[in-house]
């Protein structure tokens, strides 16, 4: 094993081209042996230089519509032979099987053929064989040869070329094969999940991270692997950071619940104001409503459009808030909204997202489905004589909704399809409910006709015995407590709405 090797000889066969001249000129002056084959055999001519076509080194020509060109024994022999080995040498001798000590290849875009909408037999023909071999055998041998495995490579590679005259380094060499076999593997996930959607294999790969400005506090380190350009067009402002993002999935999460104009206001995950209304702007102001100091410095998410009006009010309450989610912004609207050069104002592209949650912890992952359970009428079961009311009943529906996306333990009172109290991420449910209560009557609200939504059952009757005491009327909870019957009782006889739903809603 030596540390640098000089490129005598390559075997170049590429899908994509463009960077590539570099090193095919150094490679030239070097006099260095090019194999080649199709499209890029003609590319290399074009730029002066020789080439060796691999079908004259394999006595074999390209056969099944180029799905056979370079799996052949005097291509991989001159890949895997090791150079200090001499029954590898006698061997290659033998059958005259020259060395190989550069491979450049770039696979068959699947991915971005599975993403174009291509039909089954196109996305089959991009799963690239002969590459990912190339690949594989050229990383395995670096310790005599040098792979480039993807366009990414060309301009390094052309740049240690010309400045050691021909020679790379093991180091270098290694680099490249740690980078291949990124290459290989990120490839054969992605084939993997496109024949097995729901394996039950966890395999995620994403390459080139996005680089965020730091984590959920500024000593950690933070990134973003996906696609956000798929998911936002950005209008205006500054990067998303590590927290923004977070909040954005929970604003999401929540406003795709609805299908009637809906708005939400976002802190630290939890919506501290949401509501429904007859149009946008109500909406909007129904969600501010409910806890105007908490916005403060929140993300902003609704299911329509922003108009004029909309921004008129925002800019006249002067409010500070870092994002805006909406699927479209009216001309008026964004010129009031983008005068301030950080506000970061987001456009949704899809709403297509993710069904499973995945969480690292210890030394594995835990993975759950989304929770997307939604409450229907039907599925009420009504434990006292008292009935809802069709506007407590929507309510109901409204309440469930909207405490699923709180942190447990949580409480959500509602009224007239508006979040008017919040308690979460509380260690007892007594205390989320006096927190909820709290907050409702600090705002000004009046309890008296409003429904409260509780994630789990009350382990005791003192919820709803609370509840009474603060003017609420309908209580909706999974039940499942061994004293649901105290719960019953109370309720009962003090004339309050109690419905069951079977559905618990914790959020961690």
């Amino acid at each position: 094993m030596v540390d640098k090797i000089n490129i005598q000889s390559a075997l170049i066969s590429v899908y994509h081209k463009q960077g590539l001249e570099p090193i095919i000129l150094a490679l030239k002056g070097l006099g260095a042996d090019i194999y080649s084959t199709g499209g890029t055999a003609a590319y290399i001519r074009d730029l002066g230089a020789e080439v060796h076509e691999v079908a004259d080194l394999t006595g074999y020509p390209s056969i099944l519509g180029g799905r056979v060109k370079t799996l052949h024994p005097k291509v991989h022999g001159g890949i895997l032979a090791r150079r200090d080995d001499p029954v590898d040498q006698q061997e290659l001798a033998a059958h005259d099987i020259p060395t190989i000590d550069l491979v450049i290849v770039d696979l068959y875009p699947f991915e971005e053929t599975v993403a174009s909408g291509a039909g089954d037999d196109a996305i089959i023909e991009k799963i690239d064989i002969g590459g990912i071999a190339l690949i594989r055998a050229a990383a395995k041998n670096f310790r005599y040869v040098a792979i480039v495995p993807s366009a990414a490579q060309y301009a390094q590679v052309g740049e240690w070329l010309q400045a050691q005259q021909g020679a790379l380094t093991l180091a270098q060499r290694k680099a490249l094969a740690g980078a291949a076999f990124n290459v290989s593997s990120h490839y054969d996930t992605h084939i993997h999940n496109y024949f097995q959607p729901k394996s039950d294999s966890l395999k995620v790969s994403f390459q080139q991270p996005a680089v965020l400005r730091y984590g959920e506090n500024p000593h950690q380190k933070g990134y973003y692997y996906g696609k956000l350009e798929d998911q936002f067009e950005q209008l205006n402002g500054k990067p998303l950071s590590y927290n923004n993002l977070v909040d954005i999935e929970g604003a999401l999460q929540l406003i795709d619940e609805f299908e009637e104009p809906f708005f939400a206001v976002i802190k630290h995950t939890n919506p501290c104001g949401c509501a429904t209304g007859s149009n946008m702007l109500e909406a909007w102001q129904k969600a501010l409503a409910g806890d105007p100091v908490s916005a403060f410095g929140g993300i902003l998410a609704c299911n329509g459009t922003i108009d004029a009006s909309i921004a008129e009010d925002i800019k006249e309450k002067k409010l500070f808030f870092e994002v805006m989610v909406a699927d479209a912004y009216e001309p008026a609207a964004l010129n009031i909204l983008a005068k301030s050069k950080n506000r970061i104002l987001l456009k949704r592209k899809t709403k297509k997202s993710h069904s499973l949650i995945v969480k690292s912890l210890l030394d594995g992952y835990l993975v759950q489905q989304k929770d997307k359970k939604e409450l229907k009428a039907e599925d009420l079961e009504y434990k006292s004589s008292r009935k809802a009311t069709s506007q407590e009943l929507s309510d109901v529906l409204f309440g469930d909704k909207v405490v699923k996306h709180l942190k447990s333990n949580a409480i959500a009172i509602v009224k007239n399809g508006q979040l008017i109290g919040s308690g979460v991420g509380q260690t007892s449910r007594i205390d989320a409910l006096a927190q909820a209560i709290f907050k409702a009557k600090d705002k000004g609200f009046d309890l008296k006709g409003s429904t409260l939504a509780s994630d789990a059952f009350f382990p005791f009757s003192d919820g709803v015995e609370m509840a009474h005491a603060a003017g609420i009327e309908v209580v909706v909870q999974p039940g499942g407590s061994i004293r649901d019957e105290d719960t019953i009782k109370f309720c009962e006889n003090q004339g309050m709405c109690l419905i069951f739903t079977g559905t618990r809603h914790f959020k961690h």
